[in-house]
């Protein structure tokens, strides 16, 4: 996770004058964070072999002025020193290369680990549906290398602003008034920053096209929705809107084109102007006699590397604003990581036992950018040592009330108590670790299959004998079985030697992962056996809730069923059934049954298919 100063450097906006310079200070800190000794050397090299270069021109010009004078010995001297500058800058120049290369892979390294960290380090779940962190973190992926290469973007800017100082320095030793020639460079430079910011806005206005274009590229080519694409034939349907999409994103850039070449053609002529004017300053100056013929060439070699310097400043410079709009949008990603860390004022442990039970008070909520409640004023009792089982048509807010628990969102309004004390009053971190869960959307962890089971307790990952047990309790040994290395199996298609399961097999792997948690004080499952059939399900839960009573006498466990069988859901301590957002009836199967009401209603009309 980025560190306090990390987070304190991000408040203000990504593009304001001020953020630009807290980005350029980052870079430096960063460089020197990924490999202070390389970090060191580059910039040293960098300054180093571009300076000799212009040192070269002088010598250059002072040899032609012993030559004339008939000075051979100051000539040759002269020369020599040429031949050292020259092979100091060469060494330096390729030195600097191979540092800023592995810079460059030192730094892409830690960037990728900390943007990892920043991402997984949000302790809930809002920032994954706000489209412009969405937005932000697509062009991070996109930029990814221009982030690594920041290091290199400052190491050239040193050394073209070194090269560049050198030769105003010796311009200046043949006459003060040469140092306008740069000068006339400045437009180009004021060209080149606005071109880049032209770029950088238009690159954030397509990002969402762009999103969506990367969305239907991934339809056309992966696998999980071939079948649906020729079975309704999207085909032709999915080509037009891409090619469609990619038309209009491309006519954008084409007009952005044509306006930075406008730009920067009129930067260019300004240039050239007084890049001819100090030609002919420097040759009047010398027909009258004030300036030497050395110092002619001295003076007409420098203004072609003026020339140079101008169009490497343009690149350089173009490169570093890139490359600081980037680093600030990897800022306001710090700073949106440290802005969703709760402020807990007066924390408490999680309790080491559940005695009481979790409470929700008045509690509504609403999803962050949204307008509408999905769950209003709930007030509901989860006894200590129970399995609640949730029910309910889609879209109740059965899953939400899940969130809720899991602490994925706090509520907008009213509060959850565990064991009388307040959720939000208990860090995230330590919430999580004396839950576990199994849901629906399951990740596939395309690892081997231990590792995919274990990681749902990451001390016990290495022990297959514990992996083993955890899938058997999620009655999901099976799979196992049918793996040629059994839990040494890479699994998943993504790699050379992985095995591809089914859907009831991954889920059967997620099940083992929620399960690797032998005494969680909440198990949440959230419809996590969809892809299994009923009579596994059933199996699967009976073999649970022994265990969850167990466990419940030890530590007052607290079992959260979402399920839509209702044979399943019969053996739970307490059925809740939601209903557009509150609880519409709680209690028992037999309690619920001889009511008559919601519940009885929909169990009948299960249990009719079956019969």
């Amino acid at each position: 996770m980025a560190d306090a100063g990390d987070a304190n450097v991000t408040k203000k906006s990504e593009d304001t004058t001020g953020s630009k310079w807290r980005a350029l200070w980052y870079m430096v800190v960063l460089a020197f964070r990924a490999d202070p000794l390389r970090a060191t050397a580059a910039l040293l090299a960098a300054a180093v072999g571009t300076g000799s270069q212009a040192l070269v021109v002088y010598v250059t010009s002072r040899i032609i002025a012993a030559g004339i004078a008939g000075d051979v010995d100051t000539a040759t001297r002269l020369a020599i020193s040429v031949a050292l500058l020259s092979a100091l800058g060469f060494t330096a120049s390729m030195l600097r290369l191979d540092l800023r290369f592995r810079m460059e892979e030192s730094t892409a390294l830690l960037i990728d680990r900390q943007i990892i960290e920043l991402s997984t380090g949000i302790p809930g779940l809002e920032h994954h549906e706000r489209p412009e962190h969405l937005d932000r973190l697509e062009l991070l992926r996109s930029q990814r290398r221009m982030l690594g290469g920041s290091v290199g973007a400052l190491i050239e800017n040193v050394g073209s602003f070194s090269s560049a100082g050198t030769t105003l320095a010796m311009l200046f030793t043949v006459d003060p008034r040469l140092l306008l020639l740069p000068v006339f460079g400045i437009p180009s430079i004021l060209a080149s920053a606005k071109t880049r910011r032209t770029w950088q806005r238009v690159e954030e206005e397509t990002t969402e096209r762009n999103r969506l274009v990367h969305h239907l590229f991934e339809l056309g080519t992966t696998g999980a929705p071939a079948k649906e694409l020729r079975v309704f034939g999207l085909r032709d349907e999915l080509r037009t809107r891409h090619q469609v999409l990619t038309a209009a994103i491309h006519a954008i850039w084409a007009k952005t084109v044509a306006r930075a070449t406008t730009i920067t053609t009129a930067g260019w002529s300004v240039f050239a102007i007084g890049y001819v004017g100090a030609i002919v300053f420097v040759l009047r100056e010398a027909i009258e006699g004030r300036i030497s013929a050395a110092e002619v060439v001295l003076v007409v070699s420098l203004a072609g590397q003026v020339n140079q310097q101008v169009g490497s400043l343009y690149w350089m410079v173009g490169w570093l604003f890139d490359t600081l709009k980037t680093v600030g949008r990897y800022l306001a990603l710090v700073g949106s990581a440290a802005a969703a860390q709760p402020r807990i004022d007066d924390p408490r442990p999680a309790p080491e036992t559940m005695r009481h039970g979790i409470d929700l008070v008045g509690v509504t909520f609403r999803y962050p950018g949204t307008e509408n409640d999905v769950l209003r004023n709930v007030d509901l009792h989860l006894p200590a040592g129970s399995t609640v089982a949730l029910v309910g048509d889609n879209g109740a807010g059965k899953s939400s009330l899940v969130k809720l628990l899991s602490r994925f969102y706090d509520p907008t309004s009213g509060v959850i108590e565990v064991d009388g004390t307040d959720l939000r009053r208990i860090p995230p971190a330590e919430w999580r670790s004396r839950m576990s869960a199994g849901f629906q959307d399951f990740a596939r962890l395309e690892l081997v299959a231990r590792e995919s089971v274990g990681v749902g307790h990451l001390p016990d990952m290495d022990d297959a004998a514990l992996v083993g047990a955890a899938l058997d309790r999620a009655s999901a040994g099976d799979v196992v079985t049918h793996l040629a290395d059994g839990l040494e199996t890479l699994v998943g298609r993504r790699f050379d030697g992985g095995v591809d399961l089914s859907g009831g097999q991954w889920q059967k792997l997620a099940l083992g992962r929620a399960m690797m948690r032998e005494r969680p004080l909440l198990l949440v499952l959230d419809e996590p056996t969809a892809a299994l059939d009923a009579d596994t399900e059933h199996e699967l839960f009976e073999r649970y809730a022994g265990a969850a009573q167990a466990a419940a006498r030890e530590s007052g466990a607290i079992t959260v069923l979402v399920s839509h069988r209702f044979s399943t859901v019969r053996m739970a301590d307490l059925i809740v059934v939601v209903g557009d957002g509150a609880i519409l009836e709680h209690g028992t199967h037999e309690d619920l049954m001889s009511r008559g009401g919601v519940y009885a209603e929909l169990y009948e009309l299960q249990a009719s298919a079956y019969r």
